[in-house]
């Protein structure tokens, strides 16, 4: 799903918020995340009797206490006023003396005036965004001046992103050939071809990094995070998390309830979903989202999608034929590595501009010029922004990382294509755009190296203080029913609603939202549970 944002999504960014929280990762990305306590299968419907994340005791292990004592070594890093240090952590915490991993740590400090109210750690989502790079490129400067002024602002890239570690699966060619694979297959060989891409990236990260494949989960992460709090002196954990953090951030209030401070959690997930339902209902969110801009489109004179007052199902049609001929017509784009603009590639650009309304402009002229003037160059930015590939044609590890955490998070969606075409029928009607495609991109994580270790399950975080969970009403990556669920089944959940387009709220141009978040931070006061804001 992917974000946050503002700066990241790379190269010649469209800027566009939906970068890092990506969630799952489009179309050759991998089934959305959560992970943890136990209970239903992948295929199983919600509502079944579930596991609920149990708390960790409160008494640090005396395995552990060499990782909470230890003292961060702080220096200077590339960007003025940041600060960077390097923290260990075990690689398994069930066997603390069997190695460790280093994480990337960064901070600036609280600026002033007011008195320092502690840490605040931010996490842009993904799974696999840099939260290194979104505190140095957004949040620590971007943040309203009076949260930056009270609080530390720091960030810890989780175990397998970035700079901690990173899990990489192929190289930049290998990776341009993953893109551009045909998700939505017509035959038995383009099948094959799919199934055979998946399987090429998944042994690729088996063979980087086999060891740290099997510890990279959400709840390794979010213990991750109780060490960094320990070691920054805090005695409770300040956080804001968007997307894939949300869960991260909520996995951290269940494991460590007593410990878990302001929390704001935007654009929620469910953590109760197993991954295909996960994928289906997030296969309709991007089908709300296109509706909406396809109602904008049809009342604009650039739209290349239908004239004006075009129904937006026609303006769905149009895309879908558009994406149609790709598949057998790919379009120049004047790429320096000679690629074309394929189906796949279209379409994952179309998505990227879902995250934020700010980009429908751009995905306009985009189609304007793929599709009246053969010219996919724009179409290509918007794919390569999503993916996070850089001019030189290297990519960040932002795919790689977000399948290792999905894949292990969850059981697969699917276990066999056989699977993907009998539901087939569901995602299509959830969205008659990106349907198939996205069914076809469930597949992933079937053919992973390494166990998933956790499985769907409840996150009440019994004895928290408030946890303010945040949710867009026509959000593409995680759809607003995750956020009332979220709100729901947290103790002290206060769900505060942001009626509007785009994946997440805070920041976003509301000052409804950004007043009730900043009072919640700086003053400990939540919003009203059920406030809503335009």
């Amino acid at each position: 799903m992917h974000t946050r944002r503002t700066p990241t999504h790379r190269r010649n960014r469209p800027r566009t918020r939906a970068a890092a929280t990506l969630l799952t990762a489009a179309l050759l990305g991998t089934a959305c995340s959560a992970a943890g306590g136990a209970s239903t299968s992948a295929g199983a419907e919600p509502g079944a009797a579930q596991a609920t994340l149990a708390a960790l005791p409160a008494a640090t292990p005396a395995a552990l206490a060499p990782y909470y004592g230890q003292r961060l070594r702080w220096r200077d890093c590339g960007a003025p006023g940041f600060q960077c240090a390097t923290m260990k952590a075990p690689l398994d915490y069930a066997k603390p003396d069997a190695g460790d991993i280093r994480l990337a740590v960064a901070r600036k400090k609280a600026t002033g005036p007011g008195k320092r109210i502690g840490s605040l750690l931010v996490n842009p989502g993904g799974p696999g965004g840099s939260a290194v790079g979104y505190l140095q490129q957004y949040a620590g400067i971007g943040y309203p001046a009076e949260v930056r002024a009270r609080y530390d602002m720091v960030a810890v890239d989780p175990r397998g992103v970035a700079r901690s570690e990173p899990v990489k699966c192929l190289d930049g060619r290998e990776m341009d050939a993953y893109t551009q694979t045909d998700t939505t297959p017509d035959d038995a060989g383009e099948q094959d071809e799919l199934v055979g891409a998946y399987k090429k990236f998944a042994e690729g990260c088996g063979a980087n990094a086999p060891k740290l494949l099997r510890h990279v989960s959400t709840v390794e992460a979010a213990r991750d995070m109780d060490v960094l709090r320990a070691i920054l002196g805090d005695s409770r954990l300040n956080y804001v998390g968007a997307s894939y953090g949300t869960f991260l951030g909520a996995t951290y209030a269940g494991l460590f309830p007593k410990r878990a401070g302001r929390l704001v959690l935007d654009g929620a997930m469910d953590p109760a979903l197993p991954a295909r339902r996960l994928n289906l209902e997030q296969t309709a969110g991007f089908e709300t989202a296109f509706q909406s801009f396809a109602k904008d489109c049809a009342r604009r004179t650039d739209c290349p999608l239908g004239a004006k007052g075009t129904p937006p199902a026609t303006i769905g049609k149009n895309l879908k034929s558009f994406f149609t001929r790709l598949d057998s017509r790919p379009v120049p784009t004047g790429d320096a590595d000679g690629r074309k603009l394929t189906e796949s590639l279209a379409t994952t650009g179309v998505i990227a501009a879902m995250y934020d309304e700010g980009a429908w402009q751009q995905l306009r002229e985009s189609l304007v010029s793929a599709m009246k003037e053969n010219d996919g160059a724009g179409l290509l930015i918007l794919s390569d922004s999503y993916y996070e590939r850089e001019a030189d044609g290297g990519y960040s590890n932002l795919m790689s990382a977000n399948a290792a955490v999905n894949c292990l998070d969850l059981p697969a969606a699917f276990s066999t294509p056989d699977e993907v075409r009998e539901a087939l029928p569901s995602f299509e009607k959830a969205s008659p755009v990106f349907g198939e495609g996205l069914a076809w991109s469930s597949l992933n994580c079937t053919y992973w190296p390494v166990a998933p270790t956790g499985e769907p399950h409840r996150i009440e975080a019994a004895g928290a203080a408030p946890v303010v969970v945040v949710g867009t009403t026509r959000d593409p990556a995680t759809p607003y029913p995750w956020a009332k669920a979220l709100a729901a089944q947290l103790s002290s959940g206060h769900l505060l609603t942001y009626d509007g387009d785009g994946h997440t709220a805070y920041g976003r141009g509301s000052a409804c939202i950004d007043t009730a978040i900043n009072t919640y931070l700086l003053r400990g006061t939540p919003p009203n549970n059920g406030k809503r804001c335009a």
